[in-house]
């Protein structure tokens, strides 16, 4: 793998960041469109701004996209780095993780320290699924879903795209979460969830439409 750039850098970059030291993979810098974070240095790694800063290095990088929490922002950084030109990097799995080898996975992604995948599961593209996450067997994750800390998915679940699964909820066998859904930490979600709204409780309720 060539040497790697990381969208963000708040606490979830800085946690693929520590990721990518675990796997011995090298990151030359943070990505950030704010202008008054370029020059910055945090942990340690250079903020070297967007990608219009980093054009020479297009050939030599890879770009790790799924590293922040909102899909919608998620996307909209893989769209502009595929538009740019620059290369994804690889999907990116701690040593710490058990997942079937009866899995697929697509690109881009990130699966964090102590998620279990048990088997027949298929995750998307530019998916984040975060500590100690326990997905079972034939769900279905789609691309730019964000899965938080702690979350439990019973089987044959379907998460549709750009969906927010909050940190410790749990998600009922043979529901669906709707795409780009927001669903509250320590939710339990016994019911089918539409697209674009926010559930949260136990049992989880619709709190509102979202745009």
């Amino acid at each position: 793998m060539k040497e790697l750039v990381i969208w963000g850098c708040g606490g979830h970059a800085r946690e693929v960041k520590h990721l990518c030291d675990i796997l011995n993979l090298e990151v030359v810098g943070f990505l950030d469109e704010r202008i008054e974070m370029k020059g910055k240095v945090i942990d340690e790694v250079p903020v070297l701004g967007d990608l219009v800063d980093i054009s020479s290095l297009k050939d030599k990088i890879k770009v790790v996209c799924a590293s922040v929490g909102d899909p919608y922002l998620k996307k909209k950084f893989v769209m502009k780095t595929i538009n740019a030109g620059f290369k994804i990097s690889d999907t990116l799995i701690h040593p710490l993780v058990y997942i079937s080898r009866k899995n697929t996975l697509g690109i881009g992604s990130i699966i964090c320290e102590g998620a279990i995948l048990t088997t027949n599961i298929s995750v998307g593209d530019f998916v984040t699924i975060n500590r100690g996450s326990n997905i079972s067997h034939d769900n279905i994750i789609n691309d730019y879903v964000t899965i938080s800390p702690g979350v439990n998915i019973a089987g044959n679940v379907i998460v549709e795209e750009g969906a927010y699964i909050g940190i410790g909820s749990s998600i009922r066998e043979k529901t669906s979460i709707g795409a780009w859904a927001v669903i509250g930490g320590g939710a339990f979600v016994k019911n089918n969830v539409p697209a674009k709204t926010m559930y949260a409780g136990v049992p989880a309720k619709l709190k509102k439409f979202l745009q």
